[in-house]
């Protein structure tokens, strides 16, 4: 009972002195009146849009939840001197807005392979395989076969649009592999990482597959050492032995790709120089490789060896938009769930204000009457926003209210993860420690070497022509089937139906009811007029 008052003698007085911190014009109850009024007249003036889809960008943020991305909107706006909470990010912008539920066929939290293939491919599938459907199983290679299934990147291209992947992970990563390969496993990168009865049963490796199955327009991300045989040294770190080539098959696949691309202009880069002079309107076809594995972390990243995320989105699309018929591109945040995994809120956070960055850019270099556009997340972490911090607080920082053990926490903790540490049977004391730090690993409930993922729903926005499709609670396969009615590719083309086509029909039956009905009331009037004579 005493702590239950000293707690809300606390909270009390923490109102008391937060209210202090409140901005002036927020006191006034006609500020809020006011906002809503402009919100709600907005939302009234609002029209559907259905145009078809010229274009198609799919923003993913790997591991982007509502709680990332309730954080990173607080983070950017704190990032710009502000208090952050009432900032506004680029994807808040999108007026349509539902969720998307997660769960794979045979698990009710997913990995990011299982999720893919729902987004991508419209069939819901078994989490650790890509491109395949449920009857598919992890590792086994033979279940792979007939067992395939295609997705909205190769729908595009088969229309005649130019397509492209970016990300910060590998592009031999679960979420752009799927948008080109089909594999019983999402580890098969290389034929290295292979098992060798996999082979024998005739499987083939990821990267093997990047350059062969899909005539892909722009390939952006990292993964060298997939594409070279064991032993090649990387052109960046050509000391470091564990990031040198890892086939065993000898096979060059960047040399290979630019093989196939005889004839067309084709560029293979791995450096911000040769990658700043590839010109967009003379280029065919991008292929930029920019670390052995995954990218660097946003806060890591050297602005001279690499691009960020904004300009290699900005690159991609320059190259695709040059296609009459248009162009499908994923642009993967991949690494929001790697930072989540390692329970480093300040990376993961970071990262999600990058990506927001590029969807900015997107949208200036797009047009939103013939550009569909969509953010969303394959799933959610952990990360919990917790505790009564001040209005304007570091969303990094420590709720002022302490625990029962009198020691401070953190307003950001994970349910699992590398952060659960006890000393001494208690968990760390943190008053010193500075929390703000992107090396810093928040506490966590349950000791994990790697936090999992969570299962909650996760937002679709959507904005562009007909993004008024993405609205309601929709298992997440939906999202593939929406995106391709929108643009017009694959197997349902009803959106794209000539006017004339859809509305020609409709006229001739009318009419030939209409001459039906004319002949049947002639017949009927003459047939009485008959009657009357026989009568006379």
């Amino acid at each position: 009972m005493e702590s239950t008052r000293g707690f809300i003698l606390c909270l009390f007085l923490l109102v008391t002195i937060s209210s202090s911190s409140a901005k002036v014009e927020e006191e006034n109850p006609e500020f809020w009146r006011s906002q809503a009024r402009e919100t709600l007249q907005s939302a009234l003036n609002r029209k559907i849009n259905t145009n078809v889809a010229k274009n198609v960008v799919l923003f993913l943020g790997d591991g982007m939840g509502i709680t990332t991305l309730t954080a990173a909107r607080i983070l950017k706006g704190q990032l710009q001197n502000q208090t952050g909470e009432e900032t506004v990010m680029t994807m808040d912008t999108f007026p349509n807005v539902g969720l998307a539920k997660t769960y794979s066929v045979d698990f009710q939290i997913p990995d990011s392979a299982a999720t893919a293939t729902a987004y991508l491919c419209g069939v819901k599938t078994n989490i650790n395989v890509i491109g395949v459907n449920a009857a598919a199983r992890n590792g086994a290679c033979k279940t792979q076969k007939g067992n395939e299934v295609t997705s909205i990147l190769k729908w595009a291209k088969d229309a005649g649009k130019s397509v492209g992947i970016v990300t910060t992970t590998r592009v031999q990563h679960a979420t752009p592999a799927t948008s080109y390969a089909h594999s019983a496993s999402r580890k098969w990168y290389s034929d290295a990482d292979m098992p060798d009865s996999a082979k024998l049963d005739g499987c083939t490796d990821i990267s093997s597959q990047l350059i062969r199955n899909i005539d892909i327009d722009v390939i952006i991300g990292g993964g060298r050492k997939y594409m070279t045989p064991r032993g090649t040294k990387d052109p960046e770190y050509p000391r470091d032995f564990s990031v040198r080539g890892k086939r065993k098959d000898g096979r060059n696949l960047i040399t290979e790709w630019q093989k196939l691309k005889t004839g067309k202009v084709a560029h293979y880069v791995w450096n911000r120089t040769e990658f700043d002079a590839v010109n967009p309107e003379t280029t065919d076809y991008l292929m930029a490789l920019f670390e052995p594995g995954d990218l660097r972390f946003e806060v890591d990243r050297d602005p001279s060896m690499d691009p960020s995320i904004v300009e290699t989105t900005e690159k991609a699309i320059r190259i695709l938009q040059k296609n009459p018929k248009g162009f499908f591109l994923l642009v993967e945040g991949g690494r929001i769930d790697q930072a989540h995994h390692d329970g480093r809120a300040f990376m993961a956070l970071h990262e999600a204000v990058a990506f927001d960055y590029a969807i900015a850019r997107a949208l200036e270099l797009t047009k939103e009457h013939e550009t569909l556009t969509i953010a969303t997340a394959d799933h959610s972490h952990t990360i919990t926003h917790n505790g009564y911090p001040f209005r304007g607080q570091s969303i990094l920082g420590k709720s002022p209210l302490w625990a029962l053990d009198f020691r401070p926490y953190t307003t950001l903790m994970y349910g699992n993860g590398p952060g659960h540490k006890l000393i001494n049977g208690s968990r760390p004391d943190i008053r010193d420690v500075n929390t703000k730090t992107k090396d810093y690993v928040q506490l966590s409930a349950v000791p994990l070497e790697s936090a999992t993922h969570s299962g909650e729903d996760v937002a679709v926005l959507a904005r562009g022509p007909m993004a008024h499709l993405f609205q309601g609670v929709n298992e997440q396969n939906y999202i593939a089937h929406a995106m391709a009615y929108a643009a017009c590719v694959g197997a349902d083309l009803r959106h794209c139906q000539e006017p004339s086509e859809t509305f020609a029909t409709a006229p001739v039956e009318n009419m030939s009811r209409t001459l039906h009905s004319s002949a049947a009331m002639v017949s009927s009037f003459f047939s009485v007029i008959l009657a009357y004579t026989l009568l006379m």
